[in-house]
């Protein structure tokens, strides 16, 4: 009889541990970072668009602001613009994000922004834009980013506002493309060569699109990035290139080995251009959008949030095995350390 009761004990614990381990397999074969859910019966509202007003620099910030469909404090994910851009563009990562549940709020950089260029003619645009990619630029994106959390937090607390109790400030994300990556990786662990560190603390994850070594080529990469404490993740293309600040999609390539192991990401689009990014038309160039480029950068990226400001084990689990690589193309390279 005692050995009869033995034996079921064995059986039972062995069956709650191929359960344990059964649960665990589903749940990472049932993660999908591209699934939305179905919003037939209660639609995504449209963005909002507002202005925080930074009183201590007199400057009006315009931020538009994507919320998940759930009316409960969401994660927040900020997003910079690359130079001459607006808090308009880049709106399908703004709809995807918000659809899986995070509260996206895109800057518009004064000074940095689509203003510097629309009434310029042609001709002059590129010395225009290279004027505005200046030292003052970067300092004003900066403190625009810590002025825009400084207000949200406000803002959430705020019973009778338009964001009332609908963002979770302690579960933040950072990101941006272009100069809006070199905005990011300012706020998020980048060393500066002169100043020492512009981190913002309440930063707890970061995606880096068309990623920057420092400008200074007296500042080694390793001297720039080695103190990053926080999961970053990079994306850019190996035709990633572009003509403010000679950027070479190799020198792009030199940030990723110069970060600390630990929750670090690069995805590399093979003849991902500095637009694989964006809206944007590829600038001009003969190679066709890859249209499988998006998906990937969706996918990744979701995941990535879900893993590092939701805390979530499936997602963990989906970026470091092959379900992330099966949203790659062929030629595309994806590596974490």
């Amino acid at each position: 009889m005692q050995q009869t009761s033995i034996l079921l004990g064995a059986a039972i614990v062995a069956a709650m541990f191929c359960w344990e381990l059964s649960a665990d397999a589903f749940a990472q074969a049932t993660y999908d970072p591209l699934s939305i859910p179905d919003t037939s019966k209660s639609p995504a509202s449209d963005p909002i668009d507002l202005t925080i007003e930074d009183a201590k620099r007199k400057r009006e910030i315009p931020i538009r602001v994507y919320l998940p469909y759930e009316k409960v404090a969401a994660p927040v994910v900020i997003f910079s613009h690359g130079l001459g851009g607006s808090r308009q563009g880049s709106a399908y990562l703004g709809r995807h994000w918000s659809a899986r549940g995070y509260a996206v709020v895109f800057l518009q950089h004064p000074g940095s922004d689509e203003s510097v260029w629309r009434d310029v003619p042609l001709r002059q645009r590129i010395q225009t834009l290279k004027a505005a990619a200046s030292v003052q630029n970067f300092k004003d994106r900066v403190d625009d980013v810590r002025a825009t959390i400084d207000r949200l937090e406000r803002m959430t607390a705020d019973a009778t506002g338009p964001l009332a109790g609908r963002l979770d400030t302690k579960q933040l994300g950072m990101s941006g493309h272009s100069f809006g990556a070199v905005t990011t990786q300012a706020v998020s662990g980048q060393r500066q060569p002169i100043g020492g560190s512009l981190t913002e603390t309440r930063i707890k994850a970061a995606v880096v699109m068309s990623p920057s070594r420092p400008q200074n080529k007296l500042v080694s990469a390793e001297r720039a990035f080695s103190e990053v404490q926080i999961p970053w993740l990079l994306m850019t293309g190996t035709k990633d290139d572009s003509p403010i600040g000679d950027t070479t999609p190799e020198s792009r390539l030199e940030v990723f080995p110069a970060l600390p192991p630990g929750d670090k990401f690069e995805l590399v689009l093979k003849d991902g251009n500095h637009y694989a990014f964006t809206e944007r038309s590829d600038g001009g160039a003969k190679v066709e959008r890859n249209p499988q480029h998006w998906n990937a950068i969706l996918a990744l990226s979701t995941a990535f949030w879900d893993a590092y400001l939701r805390d979530d084990e499936a997602a963990k689990q989906w970026l470091a095995g092959n379900d992330a690589r099966s949203v790659l193309s062929t030629g595309d390279r994806w590596q974490m350390k």
